[in-house]
């Protein structure tokens, strides 16, 4: 008998479509994980408060999201192979720095491994992300994805939620067996950040936002202008004011320390302006509403002692709940002006 033989037989030409289709709508929710993933993980970086924390667990999700799509993204990739393009190498490349990124941020978070040598997992999850971007734009631009109004029917979308809802849970497991294993992420802070020489200055890591190198600076030639004055290092140096804050890298570290300095706002004295902009003796700068000077300090010790260049002598800016970033070093001059604080990149350029 001839069973079989009256329904049609999917040949690899009528699947090719279908394979195109779920190539597309594959295609298409990597990107959009991928975009989710990438803004929030600069929204984790601009915060070291409650923000931070909600941004990194859609952040990790969206991770885990795309570590569930990697397999289908595989056979996609196994099929384009088959067929010569140009610039092939580029997305080659891309692939390798998304995967990068992926492994040094399941690194980070668990603990397995913080540190690479000089630099941390965090250095390697961030600068590979960032080195993707332009390829992940031209990859866009060159292997347009096509939406289909089946990319968008109930079944894709509850395909999506089933993939969203299961990186959640992913997520969720992972943070339950990091606790339950003893596993160093379980200490992380809620930026992610590991606790590093809290209370022990010379255990406090070194770090500087890009490439600010480390400045030699003279402490008897050093001034600093504010106030419309300037100021010696041992007038600065004679000011007690304290305060007790955490420094939150975005390299991926934290360390609470005791700061002694200068209130901002008694440095500016009764300067007139919307904002502070404070400069390092690099250029570096960052500006501030006026109203938030008292809340932050000069410092020019830390733990009963004088700061170290690498960590910003002869003083640097504290800014309680700020990142890393916001803590000028080697600060040279402190600006009150009328130019608002959000007229600056959100992360400084240099």
């Amino acid at each position: 008998m001839a069973v079989g033989f009256d329904m049609p037989l999917r040949t690899p030409t009528a699947a090719r479509p279908v394979a195109i289709a779920r190539g597309a709508r594959t295609n298409l929710a990597l990107l959009a994980f991928l975009t989710v993933a990438f803004f929030t993980g600069w929204l984790a970086f601009a915060y070291a408060t409650t923000p931070a924390r909600w941004s990194l667990v859609v952040h990790a999700a969206g991770g885990f999201a795309i570590l569930a799509l990697l397999p289908w993204k595989s056979m996609i990739a196994r099929r384009g192979i088959g067929r010569p393009r140009p610039r092939r190498w580029a997305s080659a490349l891309l692939g390798v720095l998304v995967l990068i990124s992926l492994v040094a941020g399941l690194l980070h978070s668990t603990g397995l491994a913080v540190y690479w040598g000089p630099l941390t997992a965090m250095d390697f999850h961030v600068g590979a992300a960032i080195a993707a971007v332009p390829l992940a734009i031209w990859h866009v631009a060159e292997r347009r994805i096509r939406v289909r109004p089946t990319d968008l029917s109930r079944r894709s979308i509850l395909r999506a939620g089933a993939v969203i809802g299961g990186a959640a849970v992913a997520y969720a497991a992972s943070e339950v067996i990091a606790r339950a294993t003893g596993l160093p992420g379980a200490a992380r802070r809620f930026t992610g950040s590991y606790e590093a020489g809290s209370y022990q200055p010379g255990l406090m890591p070194v770090s500087s936002w890009m490439f600010d190198a480390i400045p030699t600076i003279d402490r008897h030639a050093w001034r600093l202008t504010a106030g419309g004055r300037e100021w010696s290092y041992d007038e600065l140096l004679a000011s007690d004011d304290r305060l007790t804050a955490t420094l939150d890298c975005t390299g991926g570290f934290f360390s609470t320390q005791e700061w002694a300095g200068a209130r901002l706002d008694r440095v500016i004295g009764k300067a007139e302006g919307a904002t502070v902009r404070v400069v390092s003796v690099t250029g570096y700068n960052r500006r501030f509403p006026i109203d938030r000077a008292s809340s932050m300090l000069l410092a020019t010790r830390f733990g009963g002692q004088a700061l170290d260049p690498g960590h910003g002598f002869p003083a640097r800016l504290i800014v309680p709940d700020g990142r890393g970033f916001w803590w000028v070093k080697w600060v040279s001059a402190i600006e009150v002006d009328d130019v608002p604080h959000w007229a600056q990149p959100p992360f400084p350029l240099q």
